[in-house]
């Protein structure tokens, strides 16, 4: 294998990878199906990442930058990628990539609907090429619906999916509810369980298929019982703060130190071990509070009794009371305090990688864990074109000339 700019070939998916064999081919930006192709790249397939000549992926000016050029976010999100230098715009690179998909298992994109049909490489044209082939089509609203030609990004997913106008204070505006890149990652999730399920059809049948995913829908489906409690009762969910709609006590509580944990009493049972814990078990079999019903009555109330509870300890006192009492309790961690929990360590969920070009770099852990084959990183997010040689020469055979032609944008080509 050919050594890429980078000082050193990327290193191949062991044979037993769950997804060795499978190839991927990557054509989106920025995070959305881009990122259902680190998921499988993770788990041992070959993925191809196709980019503009010249400007590459805008994800790898995305985020904090770095010394080699390319962003954090690049270096952990396109990790176990190969790069390739393509201008599908043209007729050659649009030659080039039906090529590439003629010996492809996936191809994963996220440009507006209509858009890959205009270059002659929508889903129809490629099927010709390849039957077998399974399609990842991520957009704002989906391929189909009077809106499917809006653009949009996970923001604005999350509004319109419902989520952001439940983030924030009862009497404060919507906020970001966590990332705003939520949206983007959720529907990588998706997109992978999608390309999962359409790869066990092709066992059966030998054809292909295409999925078809909005942002919106992504989040949307997590919005627990909002759209069936709306459509038989009515029922509106407003913003809450660190409540929870449906139970109580289920919130934050500032500590006497000033920091925060979290407790959930999703039950009467969890409720009557939280009174005990907090010396307190007449609360357990009051009327006023016996009951979830009763507590939601009295939420106020019931969260003032926690708070001026858990305002007389420390953050490690109230944790070791609530796990000695069994009552579901944890910290609201930083990233600081998450780089220094055990937890955290002793599961790995975070990877320590020397990457060529920066040195040594800590990047998340792919999940899920497998007890067989689990996940590997192989290699960070590769320099622009690192792999021409290696897939356009190796695979397709084109010459060294022509590489280093395609790999510069084509006249006339805006950028």
């Amino acid at each position: 294998m050919s050594e890429g700019p980078s000082g050193q070939p990327p290193r191949d998916a062991s044979p037993s990878a769950p997804l060795a064999g499978i190839r991927v081919l990557d054509i989106a930006t920025f995070i959305a199906a881009p990122f259902c192709g680190t998921i499988l790249g993770d788990f041992g397939a070959e993925v191809i990442k196709v980019e503009q000549p010249v400007v590459g992926d805008p994800l790898r000016r995305f985020g904090t930058p770095t010394e080699c050029g390319d962003s954090l976010v690049w270096l952990s999100e396109s990790r176990n990628k190969k790069s390739v230098t393509l201008d599908l715009r043209t007729p050659r690179g649009a030659d080039l990539f039906r090529a590439l998909v003629a010996q492809s298992d996936v191809v994963v994109e996220n440009f507006r609907p209509g858009t890959l049909e205009k270059w002659g490489i929508g889903f129809e044209d490629l099927r010709a090429i390849n039957p077998r082939l399974v399609m990842l089509r991520i957009s704002a609203y989906g391929q189909t619906g009077p809106m499917k030609d809006e653009p949009g990004f996970a923001r604005i997913a999350h509004a319109f999916s419902g989520l952001s106008t439940l983030a924030g204070e009862a009497d404060g505006p919507p906020v970001v509810p966590g990332s705003t890149s939520m949206a983007d990652y959720c529907s990588g999730m998706w997109g992978a369980i999608g390309i999962l399920l359409a790869l066990r059809v092709r066992e059966r049948t030998g054809r292909g298929q295409f999925i078809d995913l909005g942002l919106y829908e992504s989040v949307f489906r997590l919005l627990d019982e909002i759209a069936p409690a709306y459509a038989r009762h009515g029922y509106v969910r407003e913003r809450m703060g660190a409540d929870t709609v449906n139970v109580c006590p289920h919130s934050h509580y500032e500590t006497a130190t000033g920091s925060w944990i979290a407790i959930a009493c999703t039950s009467d049972k969890m409720w009557a071990r939280l009174a005990e814990v907090m010396g307190r078990p007449e609360l357990a079999t009051s009327p006023h509070y016996v009951t979830t019903a009763a507590r939601l009555e009295r939420r106020s109330e019931v969260n003032g009794i926690v708070a001026d509870w858990v305002r007389t300890l420390t953050k490690e006192q109230v944790l070791a009371a609530c796990s000695a009492g069994g009552v579901p309790c944890g910290p609201l961690n930083t990233i600081a305090d998450i780089f220094e929990d055990p937890h955290f360590k002793a599961r790995g969920n975070m990877v320590e990688f020397d990457d060529p070009r920066i040195g040594k770099v800590v990047l998340p852990a792919a999940v899920p864990r497998l007890s067989e084959t689990p996940a590997e990183l192989r290699f960070t997010g590769r320099p622009m074109g690192a792999d021409n040689e290696d897939i356009l020469g190796g695979l397709l055979g084109v010459s060294s000339e022509e590489i280093a032609a395609i790999a510069r944008p084509a006249k006339g080509s805006a950028i």
